[in-house]
Order: structure tokens, then C-alpha cells, then sequence
């Protein structure tokens, strides 16, 4: 299991665009499990939408591809002292929204690798509220480093 924390060891994201809260499960190179906790207290509410609060999809996969960073970070050797390390969208496919999400939810990321090479990875990535899934998608990732 990995706390915040350690999450932030993994990926440079931060509040307010942090969008797991814990890891449950990280098999390295193959598969990780992670939490998001939906408050209403999330920024986004407020304008999406005034009167029936919806979390954005395009969050919901941004999760995704938040929980699937920390994979792909903890499946690799760290970089060096001197680098950070980012993980970068190169194609989101395959996506389907099944239902929703509402604050009070807790989103179950389950993400998996389909495929790593060096600074390329495709993930296939599912998200689930109380059992239900509530979307699915195929996400390709570059890793770039830059100085600090």
C-alpha cells in the first residue's frame, strides 16, 4: 500500500490535480489498484454542474492515468538525483463512460500494462464505483525527464 506520501514520490502532481488518494495494490511492471475519495468539496463542483454536481470524465481518466504514472514509476529505476521525471498523454482510446460519478463516491482505479518500451507504455484502465464500472480506456504514456 502506498499513503499520499508516497504517492507524490511517484508523480509531480498536487493539490488541486492530485487525483488518487491511496494505492491498494501495485504488482511492478504488470498491475496496480488506487482510491480516489470524490468529496464535494473538490474545486470542480462548482461548475460542474450549479445544482447536480458531476465529476468531469476527462478527470475521471486523468485518475486513471494518475494511478497508472505511479505504476510505471515504481516499476522502473528512479532518476537521477539531478532529474524529475513526467508522464505525459500520447493517445487515450477506447474510452467509454458507463455511469456518473457523484461526491461520496470512492473511484477503485484498476489499471493495468499492456505493453513497455523505454519511454513508451500502453495501460488498459478501468474505474469503479461500488462494484459498477463506471469507464474504461486504453491510455499511451511518454516518459520525458527534465532538469531540475
Amino acid at each position: 500500500m502506498m499513503d499520499i506520501l508516497e504517492i507524490q514520490k511517484h508523480i509531480p502532481h498536487r493539490y488541486p490535480f492530485l487525483l488518487v488518494d491511496r494505492i491498494l495494490e501495485v504488482e511492478k511492471g504488470h498491475r496496480i489498484v488506487g482510491i480516489k475519495n470524490v468529496s464535494v468539496n473538490e474545486v470542480f463542483f462548482g461548475g460542474h454542474f450549479p445544482g447536480r454536481p458531476i465529476m468531469p470524465g476527462v478527470l475521471l481518466i486523468e485518475g486513471m492515468a494518475q494511478v497508472g504514472g505511479v505504476l510505471w514509476s515504481a516499476s522502473i529505476d528512479p532518476p537521477r538525483e539531478d532529474m524529475l521525471r513526467y508522464f505525459y498523454f500520447a493517445a487515450i482510446d477506447k474510452v467509454k463512460f458507463r455511469r456518473p460519478v457523484y461526491p461520496g463516491d470512492q473511484i477503485r482505479y484498476e489499471v493495468q500494462i499492456v505493453h513497455l518500451k523505454s519511454r513508451l507504455c500502453k495501460m488498459r484502465g478501468y474505474a469503479y464505483v461500488d462494484g459498477q464500472l463506471v469507464v474504461e480506456a486504453e491510455l499511451l504514456s511518454m516518459m520525458v525527464e527534465h532538469d531540475q
